[in-house]
């Protein structure tokens, strides 16, 4: 049954992210991170289980702790710059990059972003993973400079999301993993042009959206489940696994095409071993994203006779279809311009 006042609330989670990333002051833009909060906590409730309940509790103590960090330095700094600046401010400027990275779930701020998703159904999931990172990645973009603290947390962040998603047999904290070691990413395609991250973030967003429709259609929320029941529909299994590979950045796949953009801004501004450590420990993620799509075609499982389910999802298949071959269509087009 749908619930009219999840429509409405979905609505001024737009709106506060929309007012956060167009605020002309910073006070402006604390207002549209908390009504996109306090948004997000309806949308989290269900009446099939209890998990959503303490998900949403765990996710406002931390994003209200945020918000609290946020107005603390917004304040300290508007105090001290009417009389002189002082290294008190730098303070109070790595204070609120490291609340926004809290909001944004960036590691070592990380804690609660997948303790959190492992208690959301797939739809309010994909909020989590896209739309909730738009508003903390753009007022970072807003101070943003490739310092010795952002270097860190890129670091950090792609280490954590590469070694931690590799013993994971949850879908959810999977894709939370990946979406650590994916900020990482973000975070280093904002250094010099900003358009960078917003293609990384669309495609981001897009394969996200086809990997987690394809896990709520088919009801997958383990590995064994996934075993279970991508055998019984091979288109499925064939986008699922494109999907993977397009996540991890394999090249005839649309998700290389950013992560290509980022690793030559990079290289191009001698960031060197950042750009190893970006690629190696993309490279875990690909390990464990092609761990877990192998799988589905090399374990030797008996394929059920009594369950046939044939997905008709015409938008599925087709998202999926332009998604997958994107890069190949934009440069034959480009090569026949």
């Amino acid at each position: 049954m749908f619930m009219f006042y999840k429509l409405f609330f979905f609505n001024t989670l737009m709106i506060g992210t929309l007012i956060s990333i167009s605020a002309n002051s910073w006070f402006s833009m604390w207002i549209g991170l908390e009504i996109n909060l306090l948004s997000m906590i309806p949308l989290m409730k269900s009446h099939l289980n209890k998990f959503p309940a303490e998900a949403s509790l765990k996710y406002f103590i931390t994003q209200s702790l945020a918000s609290t960090m946020i107005l603390f330095s917004l304040i300290m700094m508007l105090s001290f710059s009417e009389f002189i600046y002082s290294n008190l401010e730098i303070s109070y400027m790595l204070i609120l990059n490291s609340a926004l990275l809290t909001k944004l779930g960036a590691a070592p701020f990380h804690a609660w972003f997948p303790e959190v998703i492992e208690g959301l159904n797939w739809m309010n999931s994909l909020i989590l993973l896209t739309w909730q990172k738009i508003a903390p990645m753009i007022l970072i973009m807003y101070n943003f400079k490739m310092s010795l603290f952002f270097s860190s947390i890129i670091i950090i962040s792609s280490i954590i999301g590469g070694i931690y998603g590799i013993n994971q047999i949850s879908m959810r904290k999977i894709m939370a993993f990946s979406s650590i070691n994916h900020i990482a990413w973000m975070l280093a395609s904002m250094m010099n042009m900003k358009t960078i991250w917003f293609s990384y973030f669309i495609i981001y967003s897009l394969i996200s959206l086809s990997i987690i429709l394809i896990c709520q259609m088919l009801n997958i929320f383990y590995l064994n489940q996934m075993f279970l029941t991508l055998n019984s529909n091979k288109l499925m299994k064939m986008f699922f696994i494109m999907n993977f590979m397009s996540l991890g950045g394999l090249p005839p796949f649309l998700g290389f095409l950013p992560k290509w953009l980022t690793m030559m801004n990079l290289i191009n501004n001698n960031f060197y071993f950042l750009s190893f450590i970006l690629i190696v420990f993309s490279l875990i993620t690909l390990f464990f994203y092609i761990r877990i799509t192998l799988s589905t075609l090399t374990v030797s499982s008996s394929e059920t006779i009594m369950k046939i389910s044939i997905i008709n999802n015409y938008f599925l298949i087709f998202m999926n279809l332009v998604t997958l071959l994107s890069l190949i269509l934009c440069t034959s087009i480009l090569n026949i311009l």
